[in-house]
Order: structure tokens, then sequence, then C-alpha cells
């Protein structure tokens, strides 16, 4: 919306627009949360069982 000198003037969300953004962000950082945790594996994988042993 604009105001009377064209600047933007944000309105106050409602009970729904509130839970749909909220659902929204879980979605992104579960989303996140899985890619981190494939590309976590994939790197443990590529680097084989050698890299869990350590050292003498």
């Amino acid at each position: 919306m604009a105001g009377p000198d064209n600047s933007f003037v944000p309105r106050a969300l409602t009970e729904q627009e509130l839970r749909s953004r909220r659902a929204r962000n879980i979605a992104v950082g579960l989303a996140i949360g899985a890619l981190v945790a494939l590309f976590y594996a994939v790197t443990i994988v590529k680097l084989g069982p050698g890299i869990l042993r350590t050292p003498l």
C-alpha cells in the first residue's frame, strides 16, 4: 500500500498469514537442515572409512 507521499505503509498481518509464514519458515528450515545432513553424509562416504581411523 502507498501512503499520501507514495511511501510504503505496512499493514498488520492476519492470524492466518502469520501461521502461513511460520509454516513456510519451518519448511525452509527443515529443507536446509536436510541438505546439510545430505552433504555431510556424502562427504563422509566420499572420504571413505579411512577417515574414521586415527593415526597411531
